[in-house]
């Protein structure tokens, strides 16, 4: 067996709130080759850590993310515990061994901006983007070398003009939809597998019986040691 990478879904989510440093740098900590963070554009067009398009989930304010700029999105939590910027993460985690993020993008609107702050620090080495296909168009036109991850919600592979164009390096489905033969047949067309979101053992272990090559849990320290524990020896 290859080595399965393990990637932390928004950081440390169990232990640090979703999409901040803390749990990001947290979720490296714990053994993540790579954490996923999702990122939305403020107002003034400043890509930031969050999944959701309001910050009422996490921050207790109903607006809309695209509504609220920069400076105010600082007035939300303290100091240790707010909205990171894009930058920011990519700052954080320069240092870290692994550090790298992968960026998901639901949508072609923050894609601009995202990859400029990428470029802007030279770190178009340790992101990788994954997102639906009409996303992840909008990186390739602006990324030609990028590292891809098609997110995928069909029990067949894309067809292969899809794949043509966007020349991805991973696809991308929910674990439910992952068995042996739909890993044999994304290695056929040339595709690795990676999974989410997944944060049970046993799934865990049925992921890995199933051939994937990513795994992505919301329980870096519970993935990072199954993988462990199954590693080949040397």
């Amino acid at each position: 067996m290859s080595r399965v990478l393990a990637v932390a879904h928004r950081g440390d989510p169990f232990r640090h709130r979703e999409n901040t440093l803390a749990s990001v740098v947290s979720a490296f900590a714990a053994g993540a080759d790579a954490v996923e963070v999702d990122v939305q554009l403020t107002r003034d067009g400043v890509p930031v850590l969050l999944h959701d398009r309001t910050l009422e989930r996490h921050w207790g304010d109903p607006r809309q993310v695209d509504r609220v700029t920069l400076d105010q999105l600082a007035d939300l939590g303290s100091p240790g515990l707010r909205v990171p910027t894009l930058t920011e993460a990519l700052k954080a985690t320069a240092e870290t061994p692994a550090g790298r993020l992968l960026i998901d993008l639901d949508d072609p609107g923050p894609v601009a901006a995202t990859w400029q702050a990428v470029t802007a620090l030279g770190a178009e080495r340790r992101v990788a983007f994954c997102g639906p296909a009409t996303a992840m168009l909008a990186v390739r036109a602006l990324a030609p070398e990028a590292e891809l991850a098609l997110t995928w919600k069909q029990p067949r592979l894309p067809g292969r003009p899809l794949l043509e164009d966007l020349r991805p390096h991973w696809i991308n489905p929910p674990f439910g939809l992952v068995d042996p033969e739909f890993t044999a047949a994304a290695h056929q067309a040339g595709l690795a597998v990676s999974t989410w979101t997944v944060d049970l053992r046993r799934t865990v272990r049925r992921m890995l019986r199933a051939g994937v090559d990513s795994i992505t849990s919301n329980r870096i320290g519970l993935l990072r040691s199954e993988l462990d524990r199954r590693a080949p020896a040397r």
